[in-house]
């Protein structure tokens, strides 16, 4: 039987008494499915035995034929993983005091610091939204009597609009936060068949998406409470001032208190935007979108492609840098030697091709340069026979 306190029938008694709720509820259901899942009376105990039979053989095999090296660098981040899968997914006291009290807890704790209150920064934000709308109800409860014996003729009535603005605040909150912690709930319940699945390539993708939705619905209580506090501190003193007026409230304060519902009301599907977009730029490291991302900042700094330029006798065709590839520019320069230098018996001799593989992404355009240094003029390019010496005729 639940410990947690049942709604009575007419609805809770506000956004507070909810919250609270459905916080109990969703404790009790996550380690209830934890329980079910991988706890002593467990239905996927033999699964999870299979699973790691199937990874402990993936990874002999893969030593085996050579597909991975027995290091340490290898080795380590493998059992490490193994180890952490293990503990999170059979053990609920390590699951409740890190995953759940990160997901739950941390943002809450967080909140709480920024804003500066004792306890829980959730529930006492939704103390005051309580209070406020409460007070939007009671304003708009009188200015229904007051308008009871008047003509009805118009379109929108201060009672019409403050009902309105109730029911604004009401679902901005209730949508917001109600939603983002029922839905976080059924994320950690099943956390444990999501954690098993990191330890395969193959099923990565999904650990990482669950990871994810965690965050998003981990983050979207403490930027409503941030968010909202901002707003409703900007809406209570129009209201204030509308409850210590007493009487039917005039068609100019409810339709102010129209707008800052609204905008509220704004604020908070903005909540939901922010988060999402922080989540989906997250990268974590050892996802795939993480390691392309890698690659491709290392190409932009370093062109990996290689173009074998041909050094010709007559000249030098390659590309150079003109910090780091300044000195192999001038030293393949000085290689060159004119193409149709003739020996001394009239004959030529065919220049010869290198190939020096020289980056092209170095972005100096071609060029083309010949050297007279008699230093390196044959040096691998051309080489002059020697003049024939004179017969030894003996000693006169």
């Amino acid at each position: 039987m639940s410990g947690c306190p049942a709604f009575s029938s007419e609805g809770p008694a506000g956004i507070a008494d909810a919250l609270r709720s459905v916080d109990c509820l969703a404790a009790e259901a996550t380690a209830s499915a934890f329980d079910r899942l991988f706890g002593a009376h467990s239905a996927l105990g033999g699964a999870l035995t299979i699973l790691l039979t199937l990874y402990v053989a993936l990874l002999a095999v893969n030593l085996l034929t050579g597909r991975s090296a027995l290091n340490l660098s290898m080795l380590t981040p493998r059992m490490l993983v193994l180890g952490m899968a293990l503990t999170f997914a059979t053990s609920w006291v390590a699951y409740q005091s890190v995953v759940w009290n990160l997901a739950v807890g941390a943002p809450d704790q967080i909140a709480s610091l920024l804003v500066g209150t004792k306890g829980s920064a959730t529930i006492v934000f939704a103390d005051r939204l309580d209070m406020l709308f409460g007070v939007v109800a009671q304003a708009a409860e009188a200015a229904q009597v007051a308008a009871a014996g008047k003509d009805k003729s118009a379109s929108f009535t201060p009672a019409d609009l403050l009902w309105l603005a109730a029911l604004m605040l009401l679902l901005g909150t209730v949508g917001v936060l109600l939603v983002a912690r029922i839905a976080l709930a059924a994320l950690l319940a099943v956390g444990p068949v999501f954690i098993i699945l990191a330890l395969f390539r193959g099923t990565h993708g999904l650990f990482e998406g669950w990871l994810k939705a965690v965050a998003l619905f981990a983050i979207v209580p403490l930027f409503t409470v941030l968010v909202g506090g901002g707003a409703v501190a900007m809406m209570s003193p129009v209201i204030e001032s509308m409850a210590n007026a007493g009487g039917e409230p005039s068609l100019r304060s409810a339709v102010t208190v129209f707008l800052a519902a609204s905008v509220y009301m704004a604020l908070m599907a903005m909540v939901l935007k922010l988060a999402s977009t922080l989540t989906a730029g997250w990268r974590i490291p050892w996802s795939k979108d993480a390691r392309q991302a890698d690659r491709s900042a290392t190409g932009n700094g370093i062109n990996s492609h290689i173009a074998p330029p041909t050094i010709l006798a007559s000249g030098v065709s390659a590309p150079a840098d003109n910090s780091e590839q300044s000195r192999v520019r001038s030293i393949v320069s000085g290689m060159a030697v004119p193409a149709n230098d003739h020996m001394s018996s009239g004959t030529t001799i065919e220049p010869i091709r290198i190939s020096i593989p020289i980056p092209a992404a170095v972005g100096v355009p071609m060029q083309t340069s010949n050297s007279g240094d008699d230093r390196v003029r044959g040096l691998g390019v051309q080489f002059r026979p020697r003049p024939a010496q004179p017969a030894n005729k003996g000693f006169s």
